[in-house]
């Protein structure tokens, strides 16, 4: 059998203010070709279909039009769909009904019956080869909130707890519906310990005091572990069967100097064959310029320099112009944009950081709009919590209780 495991699309993101539809539209193209190429049994979506909760129409429409699809050109492709932390878990299952059609699975969320025991046959989905005979199990585990998790009274961290019990009841689970020869994949977003983060593009999801899950919560019966939530591909504590696919674009300028991919997945019986990267063709490309910040005398000479072929102006590169100043340069953005006038390029942002000597407490100097930009809820909470009590840190627990406020607010999420 096999799978395709790809995560984080992100669909109607925009990449400061440009909208980022075309590419979206020529990745889904690409996806389709390879899911027919490669003869694609079962296409595992690890979360963050969309870019916030409230997607637009037309990043919907997307989706589903890509999902209708894959259908027409590969029948019998098995869909499983897992929300992820950017994602509404209710909007994403509302179709639910309609996915059936496509033999599509979606879970949004953990959902409890009326004895509030979690109803694990939500979390498990069959996956069918070409002569639609059951080859696998797929765990769907979408992002976990607090509420998510069975509690467990532990001296630990009670969510990171909760997380390991939850996994293993969906593992018990399967174990009693499967056969022999049948593999168990499972599809989660969430943070492993370890994992290579991105630093603009990436919403730190720390619940509690585990900022990070340990890949020991995935059992050695599971195959293959196909997580979300990381943009950059990498296997996870170092094992090959637990993997980030990684976003299939850049979601940052953070993200520009390396590949992005899918991951094809080949089982044989119980156990994983092969494990292929499949390369994403970049439809846009992002230009930094310089690489590191420079003068100003030095950017403009680079950007007179630019030499670009033409291209329409969905097309064009996205660019960041990075600056270093001595004093403040109140005309720079009408140089910069004066030069870049007739180049087929897309100034996305200029990026400007002071040389010298910073006097005084971080909590006492001015950030520039890119330190501001980078700077995470917790961040702000910190110096807030700083400036009315100095030279003090926030304990776990207050750090705790703030983080689970905001995971459970869906603007947060955005």
């Amino acid at each position: 059998m096999r799978l395709l495991h790809t995560s984080d699309w992100h669909l109607g993101q925009t990449l400061h203010d440009f909208d980022r539809s075309y590419e979206h539209e020529r990745f889904l193209d690409w996806l389709l070709d390879t899911l027919e190429a490669e003869q694609i049994d079962a296409l595992l979506i690890a979360g963050d279909v969309f870019d916030n909760p409230n997607p637009s129409a037309d990043a919907q429409k997307q989706f589903y039009h890509f999902l209708t699809q894959a259908k027409h050109r590969v029948p019998q492709l098995d869909i499983v769909i897992i929300a992820g932390n950017h994602d509404s878990a209710g909007r994403l299952e509302a179709p639910a009904p309609l996915f059936q059609v496509f033999d599509a699975t979606v879970v949004g969320a953990v959902t409890r019956d009326a004895k509030g025991n979690i109803e694990l046959n939500r979390l498990i989905a069959p996956l069918r080869n070409q002569q639609g005979d059951i080859a696998a199990w797929c765990l769907a585990i979408p992002f976990l909130r607090p509420g998510d998790v069975p509690r467990v009274a532990t001296d630990g961290d009670a969510y990171l707890e909760g997380v390991r019990q939850l996994y293993q009841q969906a593992l018990d689970h399967v174990l009693e519906c499967r056969e022999s020869g049948q593999a168990i994949v499972a599809l989660g977003h969430c943070h492993t310990s370890g994992g290579l983060t991105s630093e603009d593009s990436e919403r730190r999801i720390v619940i509690g005091g585990a900022e990070a899950l340990p890949v020991d919560i995935f059992g050695p019966a599971i195959a293959y572990v196909a997580l979300g939530h990381l943009h950059r591909a990498q296997k996870a504590g170092g094992q090959e069967r637990v993997r980030y696919s990684g976003s299939p674009l850049p979601m940052s300028f953070t993200e520009i100097d390396y590949l992005h991919q899918v991951v094809r997945v080949d089982l044989a019986g119980d156990t994983v064959q092969d494990i292929t990267p499949l390369h994403v063709p970049r439809p846009v490309e992002l230009l930094r310029i310089p690489r590191q910040p420079a003068p100003v005398d030095e950017v403009v000479d680079q950007l007179h320099a630019l030499d670009l072929p033409g291209a329409p102006l969905k097309a064009q590169p996205y660019l960041q112009v990075r600056v270093q100043l001595t004093a403040p340069e109140p005309g720079l953005r009408t140089k910069i944009e004066s030069i870049l006038d007739k180049k087929p390029v897309r100034l996305a942002r200029i990026e400007t950081t002071y040389g010298g000597n910073t006097s005084g407490a971080d909590h006492h100097r001015y950030h520039s709009l890119d330190e501001l930009e980078r700077l995470q809820p917790e961040d702000i909470f910190k110096k807030l919590y700083q400036r009315r009590y100095p030279d003090t840190e926030p304990d776990a627990a207050l750090l705790a209780a703030f983080t689970e406020l905001l995971i459970a607010t869906p603007e947060a999420e955005s």
